[in-house]
């Protein structure tokens, strides 16, 4: 099992701006430095909580300060993002960091950033995200002027193409034909996860699916690679956790359960947005379940595993009796209320955690 990072950070919406975005590459840079072999960023527009609001952006002020994690978008919201700017951005990325880097990407979930953008309703935005990654891909393997036509976007330099200027001509990838692409999974049984099977992407399951969803996401990506005479490898399957891993078990219980835990806060957060979108289901046993039920208690209880080093080995092989096998393990970021708690956290996660759940595993 490889071991990876994953955040859309959550900080209380009063801290500094610039006090969180420096605590979000800190985390990163501490992961590069504790071996972890990749570290997803997403993004949100209009949250102010969630606060890095372009994360191709923010992962380009990593490039030169990180020596051997691979970076990736987590994920860029396709049904928000022009294609043309988008397909722009990544190459000159992929290329700053010399393909050290793997495009994350989804339709995006949050309901203010849909209505900021115009798809609140009245649109189908898997369509058009789907049509966005058509129109990226065939921008970076394509050939000038381009002329792409379709629902939602019409793409061409025709007009205006100076071939001998390079006017009108998109730069490419550094990693050809394209960077590696993972889709992020946030319901059960989740058709992205379909789709990613057929055209050849991976799949990264979100953190705040219970188990039982989450297994869902690997018998549909494996009965979808059957279908399309696709290899279905668990090695290339990311499954993202929410773990806090402490020296003793009394401050482990503290920091990931108590009042002021920056996870009881996390989930807060996340839960009640979610649940007042619609979205309860993702973190019901069963349909029959009141979205009343689904309190803070309740998801911290089931989605954040906690405790020392053993006891963090025990709920991560526990889940993946539940899930099946896996390649990487996506260790979540959250606020650092206490960073000197937070670091060694990602430190024991790196050093003890993850050598003793690959002991285990033989």
């Amino acid at each position: 099992m490889r071991l990876g990072y994953f955040t859309m950070p959550i900080h209380p919406p009063e801290r500094e701006y610039a006090a969180t975005l420096a605590e979000d590459r800190e985390a990163i840079l501490l992961a590069d430095r504790l071996g972890f072999a990749e570290a997803y960023v997403g993004e949100h527009v209009t949250d102010a909580a969630e606060t890095i609001t372009d994360c191709v952006v923010f992962l380009a002020s990593l490039v030169h300060d990180t020596d051997r994690i691979t970076l990736g978008t987590g994920t860029v919201n396709l049904s928000n993002s022009h294609p043309a700017a988008l397909a722009a951005k990544v190459a000159m990325l992929d290329t700053l960091l010399e393909g050290r880097f793997i495009l994350g990407v989804s339709p995006g979930g949050l309901a203010s950033d849909w209505e900021m953008f115009g798809t609140l309703s009245g649109v189908d935005r898997r369509a058009r995200a789907q049509e966005c990654m058509d129109h990226v891909i065939a921008l970076w393997t394509g050939e000038a002027p381009y002329d792409l036509a379709g629902e939602h976007w019409t793409l061409s330099t025709a007009r205006t193409l100076m071939p001998d200027l390079g006017q009108g001509v998109m730069v490419r990838p550094y990693q050809r034909p394209h960077p590696p692409i993972v889709v992020t999974a946030a319901e059960p049984s989740s058709k992205s996860v379909d789709n990613a099977a057929r055209r050849g992407w991976e799949v990264i399951s979100a953190n705040f699916l219970l188990p039982q969803w989450v297994r869902t996401h690997w018998e549909t990506f494996r009965t979808a690679c059957e279908e399309t005479g696709r290899t279905a490898d668990p090695q290339s399957w990311r499954v993202a956790r929410t773990i806090f891993v402490a020296d003793d078990e009394a401050t482990a219980r503290e920091y990931a359960f108590g009042p002021d835990s920056p996870y009881r806060f996390y989930y807060d957060q996340l839960g009640t947005k979610l649940i007042r979108a619609g979205r309860a289901n993702l973190f019901k046993t069963d349909d029959a379940m009141p979205d009343e039920a689904v309190t803070s208690d309740y998801m911290v209880d089931r989605l954040v595993i906690a405790g020392t080093p053993a006891q963090v080995v025990d709920g991560l092989l526990e889940l993946r009796d539940v899930v099946g096998d896996f390649g990487t393990i996506l260790y979540c970021g959250t606020d650092w209320v206490d960073p000197t708690l937070a670091r060694r956290s990602m430190e024991l996660m790196a050093t003890e955690v993850l050598p003793s759940v690959n002991a285990r595993l033989g």
